[in-house]
């Protein structure tokens, strides 16, 4: 391993481009400016949300490696894994021979990824305002010519699920559970914007942070009439104390989503039209 790293090391000061020679350069998270000489040709992602825009601004054949998590498009599965997205396998990254690696900036090894020679681009979309602007980002490094039809084609979809809900159910108030111990989505998270934009109130602020980790009881005092979750199942629901008093409980308003459909609901990339869709769809039938 040492051997290699001091081959990429070297490699990478031979051919790192200077300001002059570069072909294109992009601003990452991190604020930093990253150069290259030409778009890359061996993508390694460690952020399903990453993965997924490289695909859907047509890369696919470029990525030669991802974190264990990313699953869309299918070929996706295919591929090498590397392991987590906040503690990647170096190794693992270094034998992919990658000429850009798209990682989330709280990842611990970008620092030794640069110094091994390796040109690191860190992106973490949060927001509606962050996913087009990562699906900006990843296009110029791609040097696609999709991005404006994928924006146009995201935001048509956005406003196509937002007519698809029931006039009933604009107004209730809504919790989205993302993860069953429980942490809900508030509305200063992604996908809140999302709930926001078709219409719900969300029972959880944003000055809680995104994705806050709530005392159950919170939910009961809130008194959601929809339920939202990623994952679990309806019938646990009424085994949480006090839980069977709540409305959408009462009233049978609760759709637990499955794995893939989960997936598609918690990631900030370009699905977000399909996951507006799997929330209008859900809301159409609890409140029909």
């Amino acid at each position: 391993m040492e051997r290699l790293c001091a081959v990429l090391v070297l490699i990478g000061s031979l051919l790192l481009p200077t300001p002059s020679e570069a072909a294109l350069q992009v601003r990452d998270d991190r604020g930093q400016i990253i150069r290259f000489a030409q778009p890359p040709r061996r993508i390694v992602s460690v952020l399903p949300s990453l993965t997924e825009t490289v695909a859907a601004l047509g890369g696919l054949d470029r990525l030669v490696g991802t974190d264990r998590y990313s699953d869309w498009p299918e070929n996706v599965r295919a591929l090498p894994k590397v392991g987590g997205g906040i503690d990647p396998n170096l190794e693992a990254i270094v034998a992919l021979r990658p000429d850009c690696v798209l990682i989330a900036p709280s990842a611990r090894v970008s620092r030794r990824l640069e110094q091994l020679g390796l040109r690191v681009v860190a992106l973490e979309p949060k927001t509606h305002a962050d996913v087009r602007r990562v699906i900006r980002v990843v296009g110029t490094l791609l040097g696609s010519s999709s991005v404006p039809r994928l924006l146009t084609d995201m935001e048509r979809g956005l406003d196509a699920a937002a007519v698809r809900v029931p006039a009933k159910a604009k107004g209730m108030r809504a919790y989205v559970e993302v993860d069953r111990t429980p942490y809900a989505a508030s509305s200063g998270s992604f996908l809140g914007e999302t709930l926001a934009r078709l219409g719900l109130a969300n029972i959880v602020p944003a000055s809680m942070g995104p994705f806050p980790h709530l005392n159950p009881e919170f939910v009961v005092s809130a008194n959601p009439s929809v339920i939202l979750m990623a994952g679990g199942s309806a019938a646990e629901l009424s085994a949480r104390p006090g839980w069977k008093r709540i409305e959408a409980v009462r009233l049978g308003r609760v759709r637990v989503f499955d794995q893939q459909e989960g997936n598609v609901l918690v990631r900030p990339g370009p699905r977000l039209a399909e996951a507006a869709a799997l929330l209008a769809d859900a809301l159409a039938v609890l409140v029909p």
